[in-house]
């Protein structure tokens, strides 16, 4: 994997405290790096805060014809940090969501980016198609603001195809991270071959395993990570 850094954060598992962006000009001197040596079968985009650097994404990943990008919409951090502005709320509408292969937004972020509510899985169809009406291939709606002891996430695509995932919900404070891992995951997925519905299933498999790993340790004060590494720990 390669990264381009669109901003340094400064936090821990209790909150984030500061953010500084990278400059337009760096950020798209990172792309041209990564794209001329080892191009990306996949892209992942998270926390991008500035309607600047979205609009230098989206212009790099349009010269270099990227494919299978997945688009989380980070928005606001596990511990209720505003992590973007209104501006670039709406570049990311504008410039991002049409280029999404996969948008992977959280029910806070899907209410933000569609105007409309969702109080439970029923209300998933609904908001899946408005958010592909504005230019996404897929949506894959992560459903862990909802309450219930079971956590269905919900697969739609411009074809029409829908497909849920469903698993236990694990009582931890350990979820530091989650959907960025998921939105990471399902990239890695789609840059081995599989298609979206394997590749989501594959991710979401993976995350639910970091998950439940994450429940036999504690790391800070406040939201600790999940267990990245559970697959190889023994």
């Amino acid at each position: 994997a390669m990264s381009a850094i669109t901003a340094l954060t400064a936090q821990n598992t209790t909150g984030v405290t500061g953010i500084m962006e990278a400059t337009p000009e760096f950020l798209a001197d990172q792309l041209d790096n990564i794209f001329t040596d080892i191009y990306p079968d996949a892209v992942k985009i998270g926390m991008v805060s500035s309607s600047a650097l979205i609009e230098t994404i989206a212009k790099k990943l349009r010269q270099y014809e990227a494919k299978n990008i997945v688009v989380d919409p980070v928005m606001v951090a596990t511990s209720g940090a505003k992590l973007i502005n209104n501006e670039a709320i709406e570049a990311l509408k504008s410039q991002l969501l049409p280029m999404a292969t996969v948008l992977t937004p959280n029910i806070p972020e899907a209410e933000y980016l569609t105007g409309l509510k969702i109080r439970s899985e029923d209300d998933f169809p609904r908001v899946a198609v408005r958010l592909v009406e504005k230019g996404a291939r897929g949506v894959l709606l992560k459903a862990g603001h909802l309450q219930g002891a079971e956590l269905t996430e919900y697969l739609y695509t411009a074809d029409g195809g829908e497909q849920r995932y469903r698993y236990e919900r694990i009582d931890t404070p350990n979820t530091h991270g989650t959907g960025c891992t998921l939105s990471s995951a399902v990239a890695s997925f789609l840059a081995q071959g599989h298609e979206l519905s394997e590749a989501v299933r594959r991710a979401e498999d993976y995350v639910h395993g970091a998950i439940m790993a994450g429940r036999e340790y504690r790391t800070g004060r406040g939201h600790g990570p999940v267990h990245h590494f559970y697959r190889f720990w023994k």
